[in-house]
């Protein structure tokens, strides 16, 4: 395996990454969202279950910091050189009598970095409280701050080349749906349903000359009421006639994520789920009009809502975020948001998922498009019917 880009993609984003570090003063940031250390890097590996970083100084290049194991997956996915790839031993995983922070504050003091101004990524998934207290112990001359989302934000406008594997996944997420559009009827249990959607997510496609990646959330396909739960993944039950079934699944390349849902009904949907579809095809079309540059976050959302709000239906949850490079638990980037209020301004090359999604009493309703912003009106990277599937 080798990085999916080239050497030149990777140091722009990190000359990119060390600009927004000296806006805030920082000397060396300690990376550990997977996203963010395969994007400075290539690394990929199903390895964020223990700790591991990327380490950025503004005088060095990256370094790779993880278990002792992984380092073979660290020399197969990156173009680090050895003397910048540092695992610790296996003795230090998951272990109550010592930490891996404390060998990477080690390592960090050993590079000269002991009193540096270091930014970390307090608020999220990777990073724990007990990482932070031994990193705190073992640099009391550093100056520990929060870095959260600093990498992430650099991340929001795409290159070409990541807007080439975006348009891959839509097409893998578009041949899913289509499948899912083919073979759902009364009868078909949904862990068999599911397992047909993974593998048509990863299996080779001759079109794009590649096969899919896995995603960073498992297919979502709850039925009926259940429907009205915007979370739920499946069971073994069978598919039934009278009832509603949304799918928000994702087709994935090198990573990078396209999801796109949308809503299956099997037999005569009630007059009050056929009448949201109308508002929300509606919004969708008038949120996409205001997805221009120059136009923020908050437009798209006014836009769609204030469609629905005319229909009498309340929406009490943002309409999108931003997608690209994920891994597991979430596929969104964690930066900006389609809602009120985020004021964010819309850039070419921004990637979003317009998440639609209606979630009422008893049932639910999921219509939405993954999107990039360009210099004009907003590319949909996937291409499957916008509308509720009924099949009678």
């Amino acid at each position: 395996m080798r990085p999916p880009f080239e050497a030149a993609e990777y140091a722009r984003r990190v000359d990119k990454t060390r600009r927004a570090m000296a806006a805030r003063g920082i000397d060396l940031i300690v990376v550990s969202d997977p996203s963010n250390m395969a994007w400075l890097t290539g690394y990929d590996g199903w390895s964020f279950y223990v700790h591991q970083c990327v380490l950025l100084h503004t005088d060095h290049d990256p370094i790779w910091f993880g278990r002792g194991q992984d380092a073979a997956g660290a020399r197969r996915t990156t173009r680090l050189p050895e003397g910048d790839i540092v695992g610790y031993e296996d003795h230090y995983v998951q272990s109550t009598e010592r930490h891996p922070m404390q060998v990477l504050a080690a390592e960090i003091a050993r590079r000269g970095w002991a009193t540096a101004r270091i930014g970390v990524e307090m608020d999220n998934y990777w990073y724990t409280a007990a990482a932070h207290a031994h990193l705190t112990v073992g640099l009391p001359d550093a100056k520990i701050s929060d870095a959260t989302a600093l990498v992430n934000w650099q991340r929001a406008v795409k290159s070409a080349p990541e807007l080439a594997l975006m348009r891959e996944a839509g097409h893998l997420v578009s041949r899913m749906h289509r499948m899912i559009a083919e073979i759902a009827e009364p009868g078909l249990r949904k862990c068999d349903l599911a397992a047909r959607i993974q593998a048509e997510g990863v299996r080779w496609s001759d079109e794009i000359g590649a096969g899919g990646d896995y995603p960073a959330i498992v297919p979502l396909l709850p039925s009926g009421s259940d429907a009205a739960a915007p979370h739920l993944t499946w069971d073994d039950a069978p598919l039934k006639d009278g009832e509603g079934t949304f799918f928000e699944i994702a087709g994935v390349r090198h990573r990078y994520h396209c999801p796109l849902s949308r809503t299956v009904f099997l037999g005569t949907p009630p007059t009050a789920m056929t009448e949201a579809e109308k508002a929300v095809l509606e919004g969708m079309e008038a949120g996409l009009d205001a997805a221009r540059p120059g136009n923020t976050c908050e437009d798209i959302a006014r836009a769609f809502f204030a469609v629905l709000a005319r229909q009498g239906i309340e929406k009490d949850n943002r309409t999108g975020y931003p997608i690209g490079l994920s891994y597991p638990p979430d596929w969104g980037e964690r930066t900006m948001s389609l809602r009120p209020g985020d004021r964010t301004e819309l850039e070419p090359g921004m990637t979003f998922h317009f998440m639609t999604g209606l979630w009422m009493e008893d049932w639910g309703l999921e219509i939405t498009e993954s999107i990039a912003i360009t210099d004009g009106a907003p590319e949909c990277l996937a291409d499957v019917p916008r509308e509720l599937l009924v099949k009678g």
